[in-house]
């Protein structure tokens, strides 16, 4: 039997509630300190009325990695897209969006244009939310088993941004703003190499400037 219209949409709502109010948590507290216990109660649920929505602990916090994306992309381009994905797609950056799926250029894969000015903003954002910063480096760690239930979530994550990144530094190429004799794939895994890697090193050392960091490493590359 088809569950009724006002339910189903009374359920999403609050999914995306919680969503909302974990990111908040999160972003103030840290991954560490998150308990879904706390989270339950500031979206006046219990525990097991909680996870009802997810499935798992683990689940809930591969949804919240999602909703993070999609604020990052915001934040990244200005976009003024749904939280609920209607607007805007996620990304490691930037870009969560299937990068392999079709389309014509890096917009396709949630990309901006202007990946260089997207990505440094990007990493200001990231400096005000040290929690989402931690969540991100916690979990992406622990999900290299291949059995972790943030596995595949990682896995494909990494494959969009790298091939959306791909296509927008070819654009970048196209527009003579980087050097043509780079090669764009490899281009890719070493910047979101650098990413990963100056966000782990901030989080020992926040005097680090990861925006400046990055901006210095394209500037290496000519541009």
């Amino acid at each position: 039997m088809a569950r009724p219209r006002g339910s189903y949409a009374k359920g999403i709502a609050k999914r995306e509630e919680i969503l909302d109010t974990a990111l908040e948590i999160v972003a103030r507290v840290g991954y560490s300190r998150a308990t879904v216990r706390e989270l339950a109660q500031a979206v006046g649920l219990s525990q097991t009325g909680l996870l009802h929505y997810f499935g798992s602990k683990e689940q809930l916090f591969v949804e919240i990695l999602r909703r993070r994306d999609l604020v990052d992309l915001r934040a990244a381009t200005g976009a003024s897209g749904r939280a609920d994905g209607s607007g805007a797609g996620g990304g490691n950056g930037a870009g969560g969006g299937n990068g392999e799926d079709g389309g014509s250029g890096p917009e396709d894969a949630g990309f901006p244009p202007d990946l260089v000015g997207a990505l440094a903003a990007l990493q200001r954002h990231n400096a005000e939310v040290p929690g989402l910063v931690q969540l991100f480096s916690r979990l992406s760690a622990e999900a290299v088993e291949p059995d972790h239930p943030a596995h595949a979530y990682f896995r494909d994550r990494y494959r969009d941004v790298r091939a959306g990144g791909a296509e927008a530094i070819r654009a970048s190429q196209a527009a003579g703003e980087l050097p043509a004799g780079i090669d764009a794939d490899r281009l890719a895994v070493l910047v979101f190499a650098l990413i990963d890697g100056l966000q782990m090193q901030w989080q020992y050392d926040p005097e680090i400037d990861m925006a400046e960091q990055l901006s210095y490493f394209w500037r290496l590359l000519g541009r």
